[in-house]
């Protein structure tokens, strides 16, 4: 576990404990607003870069009526799931709670009421912690410039940008942007973590997105301020190591480091299918083996994963999201104990398989379940008990030598190897584990 350091700034602000993130491992991301009612995901105003007039009947038919965020918290806990991270307000600009800055929020559509607040209370209620996902970007905003992402940008012909953001302010949209984020910061309780949605470098004669446009080092400043001890990812472009580090849509090959080579904390944001906001269409969906795998391959490296869900405009969770939360409910009702407090090994896995420690366990994750043995490299004499986790039950540790009979169990170059004796036919859980107590 870890306690980061923030960056330098001026005032006492406190140290940030990552301790309760690094130690959680599983959260979910939650991807809502008036664009499940398009159900063609979150970027649909961008991607068939629609006017303001044309998004607009979003806002005016939003009535998520069968919104139980009750409901949500106890899914996401019965996942396992130990916080979540919801979208405040996404590059849409339009708002969950009831913010006194802007009147493109959810207490102005047909719902006409705060979707924030009970929803924390929801979370903190089966003992999830609250984050906030809040976009730096907004597209409804009149003094957000417009740039490569904005739904009006003029691609290929750049030179139309000077004309069109000319009656556009950003230090306007700075002001609002900040007032936002310290309502949020003030309104809610304790927040775990602020997570920032993004800065980027444009193409030649496309205007950036950098720290200067939302004056993040203030920014940053104020957040800590107002929520001591919260974590800020690595999307604000500022110096030096983040809090925490947020690799989307991909499994990094192992620990990501800065460039000294420093571990960093991090956090693998996913999805379930292939768009964060509700797709009603979409048909790549992940398996429940693969979303478990996924999970997996993030603890073995010292990371997180947080799994995103977009609800529909009814307010419910897609019922294939459902299904795969209970199948990993399912699998991690057994075998949390090799995701909770867990990291990387310093033991290197045989071939198709992953390791988790946690002190003295040492937890085996058989992603291709071998045929009746498995060797462990680095581990002869080093391992106290085996046994399944899902079950308790014993796994045998084979000390004796192999049977002249049966040469062929010689593992060439296995001096060091343990070798274990498995049944043959795999148990009825989607990917076991084998908890090894080491001496």
């Amino acid at each position: 576990m870890a306690k980061n350091k923030t960056p330098a700034t001026d005032g006492d602000i406190a140290p940030v404990d990552t301790s309760w993130h690094e130690h959680d491992r599983f959260g979910l991301f939650i991807h809502w607003g008036i664009y499940a009612g398009g159900a063609r995901g979150e970027w649909l105003k961008k991607s068939e870069r629609m006017t303001d007039e044309e998004y607009q009947p979003y806002f005016d038919n939003f009535n998520p009526d069968l919104y139980d965020p009750r409901e949500w918290a106890r899914l996401a806990k019965n996942a396992g799931m130990k916080y979540f991270t919801i979208t405040t307000k996404h590059h849409d600009g339009f708002c969950l709670w009831d913010s006194k800055l802007t009147d493109y929020k959810s207490t102005n559509t047909p719902y006409g009421k705060d979707l924030l607040k009970p929803m924390v209370k929801a979370f903190r209620d089966e003992g999830l912690q609250a984050c906030f996902y809040h976009s730096l970007i907004d597209w409804h905003h009149p003094h957000f410039t417009i740039d490569q992402f904005h739904p009006r940008s003029p691609w290929p012909n750049i030179e139309k940008f000077p004309e069109l953001n000319k009656d556009r302010d950003m230090a306007k949209y700075r002001k609002y942007l900040h007032g936002q984020i310290e309502e949020l910061m003030t309104q809610f309780g304790e927040i775990k973590m602020a997570w920032f949605d993004f800065s980027y470098v444009s193409p030649e004669g496309f205007p950036n997105k950098l720290k200067e446009d939302w004056d993040s080092a203030e920014l940053e400043k104020m957040v800590r301020t107002l929520q001591p001890g919260i974590m800020i990812n690595n999307r604000l472009d500022l110096p030096g190591d983040p809090d925490f580090a947020t690799p989307e849509q991909y499994q990094p090959n192992e620990w990501p480091t800065n460039d000294q080579g420093k571990k960093l904390v991090w956090e693998a944001c996913q999805t379930f299918s292939g768009h964060w906001g509700y797709s009603r269409d979409e048909e790549g969906w992940k398996s429940v083996p693969m979303l478990i795998w996924m999970l997996i391959d993030t603890v073995s490296k010292g990371g997180n994963l947080l799994l995103n869900v977009g609800p529909t405009g009814r307010g419910e969770f897609d019922q294939r999201a459902v299904e795969a939360l209970d199948g990993m409910g399912k699998w991690m009702r057994v075998n949390s104990r090799s995701i909770y407090g867990c990291t990387e090994s310093e033991f290197t896995p045989p071939t198709d398989s992953r390791y988790t420690q946690n002190g003295k366990h040492l937890f085996l994750h058989l992603i291709n379940y071998p045929f009746r043995h498995v060797y462990l490299p680095g581990l002869k004499n080093k391992v106290a008990y085996a046994r399944f986790l899902h079950d308790a039950s014993e796994i045998k540790i084979i000390t004796a030598p192999d049977n002249m009979a049966h040469p062929d169990l010689n593992v060439p170059g296995g001096e060091d190897h343990l070798r274990l004796e498995i049944p043959v036919m795999q148990p009825d859980v989607e990917i076991p584990v084998i908890e090894l107590i080491l001496k």
